[in-house]
């Protein structure tokens, strides 16, 4: 892992498609903007878990409990 210090303003870029930039540093908290093609998805961290479980539930099967 890079581990990096920064001031608001800075940026800092992945590859060539990709600039996080530090909008805003409050107490304990940084806000952070991410710049990237539309196609990619730029998902936290906290949320990646549940999306990856919906996905997987939605490309399951319907089984017909009906009869």
């Amino acid at each position: 892992m890079l581990v990096l210090s920064r001031k608001v303003g800075d940026r800092i870029h992945i590859g060539t498609d990709i600039a996080i930039t530090i909008v805003k540093l409050s107490g304990g908290t940084v806000r952070i903007g991410v710049e990237a093609p539309p196609h990619m998805a730029i998902v936290r961290d906290e949320l990646k878990e549940s999306i990856e479980r919906e996905m997987n539930a939605a490309s399951q099967p319907v089984t017909d409990i009906s009869t």
